[in-house]
């Protein structure tokens, strides 16, 4: 499954969305702003338009945060930034060198440690806003300081640009910033979607969409948390790894064969997990 996407920020100015759509594009990424409560300056119109012409949306919000507290504060301000369109996309935390160089800067030194922990309590926030969460790097920050641990919790948006995918475990390729596309000036960032999340995301009733039109949002204290199977995985591993039973995970999804799931595919997981 090759989908063809984009992503684009204030820095693409007004966009024609219609000639987007016309020239094939399945899906955008839009930036929704940064740190505690920045919004992006043309996120408001581009979710609008989307959402006017059916193009399937999702967002991203630029991690400036240099704490878990403060990370908390990203996720509250990108929901609510995003909270009155629908996305049929995730909602994804943009963390690269910009946001290590600027927590430097803030006296913080910047570990791997703090940032894979960063980005789990943003996604965590993210999930328990009743959204379906993902985040977003290239392949030099993820090799420094994110490592695999995440991409195996959360839906992974993996930048690196080149002609070929490298088979990187990921949700959608971000393959070039040098793209050209009609209805937008200049260069766009291009990506490819490898999972059909409006269908994930509907079955999961994630986004605020339980069905297709606007529905509200599961409760932030609801007992589960929605897992994203990785190639590779089975039933017991995932039990194992968030401190359940396969019994437990085969009735709380009504999987009627526990040696029987499929990548791509999303489970409830039991909230009182081990790593949260």
């Amino acid at each position: 499954m090759n989908i063809k996407g984009l992503d684009v920020s204030e820095f693409q100015g007004e966009i024609d969305w219609e000639k987007v759509k016309a020239a094939g594009y399945k899906f955008a990424m839009l930036r929704a702003g940064y740190g505690y409560n920045t919004v992006d300056k043309q996120f408001r119109r581009n979710a609008a338009e989307c959402n006017r012409i059916g193009l399937p949306i999702g967002a991203y919000w630029f991690c400036y945060a240099f704490s878990q507290e403060k990370a908390v504060q990203e996720a509250d301000g990108c929901i609510r930034t995003v909270s009155e369109y629908r996305l049929d996309y995730p909602v994804c935390y943009d963390i690269e060198q910009a946001s290590a160089d600027y927590i430097e800067k803030q006296g913080v030194s910047f570990t791997p440690a703090l940032a894979r922990n960063i980005v789990k309590r943003f996604c965590s926030r993210i999930e328990e806003k009743g959204y379906y969460a993902m985040f977003y790097t290239n392949r030099s920050f993820l090799d420094t300081y994110i490592g695999t641990e995440p991409a195996k919790r959360y839906a992974f948006w993996y930048a690196r640009y080149a002609d070929r995918y490298d088979g990187t475990p990921c949700g959608i390729w971000q393959y070039t910033s040098t793209g050209s596309v009609p209805g937008i000036k200049g260069n766009v960032d291009l990506d490819l979607g490898y999972v059909d999340y409006p269908a994930v995301i509907k079955k999961a009733g994630l986004n605020h969409l339980a069905g297709d039109s606007h529905t509200t949002a599961p409760s932030p204290s609801a007992q589960y948390i929605t897992y994203v199977i990785q190639p590779g995985d089975t039933l017991s591993e995932i039990a194992k790894r968030y401190g359940t039973t396969v019994d437990t995970l085969t009735k709380l999804n009504k999987i009627s064969d526990p040696n029987k799931i499929y990548a791509g595919n999303t489970i409830r997981v039991p909230e009182n997990i081990n790593d949260k």
